[in-house]
């Protein structure tokens, strides 16, 4: 299972780079698979697991305003795992040819 979210408090100001941060750190601390990007951060694995980190991350954000704004898209393949790093590589064996 792949899941993208973003993350960010409402209220905190005009930076939410540090509760943004404080989001990254919980998901590399994980250890599952994961990438983060300038508007996602994407991590890999099973749902229960996934789904923890969501959840804590969004809590460690909560701290830093009185709302929290959460986006979460998840792409359900039982089976499949790689993914993280296959999806991309497919599109680009596409592009190469």
């Amino acid at each position: 299972m792949l899941v993208a979210f973003s993350v960010a408090p409402l209220g905190a100001g005009e930076s939410v780079s540090p509760a943004v941060a404080d989001a990254v750190r919980i998901v590399r601390e994980s250890g599952l698979p994961n990438r983060t990007d300038a508007m996602f951060t994407t991590l890999e694995g099973e749902w229960d697991e996934v789904m923890d980190v969501v959840r804590r991350a969004t809590e460690a954000v909560g701290a830093h305003g009185h709302r929290v704004s959460l986006v979460l898209k998840a792409d359900i393949r039982p089976g499949h795992t790689g993914e993280l790093d296959g999806k991309v590589a497919r599109v680009e064996a596409l592009l190469d040819d």
